[in-house]
């Protein structure tokens, strides 16, 4: 049985040409070639792909975010993101939403081939010339993790809660203090301890630096 694939990408010409010179591989199978608009919330589910060949360059974060749809909807789709540029952040982005390889669009045909050959046997692959930045930006996103972590411990379970507020975008102190039936001034007095704990000086910081830390640990919403 041939290995199926589904190309999702923005530029329909560049989708079915590639449709047409994977499909004379005699082991793959291509199911499907569309843009995202047409695919749907979840195209591996309606063409049943073992490897899905995603556009890393979709406008702002939609790459990343169809690819971290298509991992949790079905896990047994290995996800290859193809692009123009490259760089170990975006990298480190792709493999945090579900990506199993990353391809430039002017790699060889053969290179490509390989790739989708070894994601399907439950392989991954990076581009040899950024896997040292990439692994090095991993482990230091892991340290400033492991510090987050740290540092949202010692909050007390009130001052969380606030925070998790103002992750949520409740701004307005009277807004917050609604929420937690809590009086503003208790409201003020737990920002002000939170920042400080967290060694931040707005609000505003306080939420980039702990919003990932306090997404992950949130339970899903059913």
């Amino acid at each position: 049985m041939g290995i199926r694939v589904l190309i999702v990408d923005q530029e329909r010409i560049f989708a079915d040409a590639l449709a047409a010179r994977l499909g004379a591989e005699q082991d793959i199978e291509v199911v499907g070639a569309v843009q995202p608009k047409a695919a749907g919330p979840w195209p591996v589910e309606r063409h049943r792909a073992d490897v899905v060949l995603l556009d890393a360059d979709l406008p702002g974060e939609a790459g990343n975010r169809l690819g971290s749809e298509l991992s949790r909807r079905d896990g047994r789709a290995g996800i290859i993101m193809l692009t123009s540029s490259c760089g170990p952040a975006r990298v480190v982005e792709a493999i945090r939403a579900g990506a199993a390889g990353w391809v430039r669009k002017d790699e060889s045909l053969q290179h490509l081939v390989r790739v989708i050959r070894g994601v399907a046997r439950g392989e991954t692959w990076l581009p040899p010339a950024e896997t040292g930045n990439v692994v090095r930006l991993l482990l230091q996103q892991q340290d400033r993790h492991r510090e987050v972590e740290r540092l949202l411990a010692a909050l007390t379970p009130r001052e969380r809660a606030v925070l998790a507020c103002l992750t949520q975008g409740t701004a307005r102190r009277e807004s917050v203090a609604e929420q937690l039936h809590l009086s503003v001034n208790t409201v003020r007095t737990h920002q002000r301890n939170l920042m400080a704990k967290l060694g931040v000086h707005s609000a505003l910081e306080a939420v980039a630096l702990t919003r990932d830390a306090l997404s992950a640990a949130a339970p899903p919403r059913s």
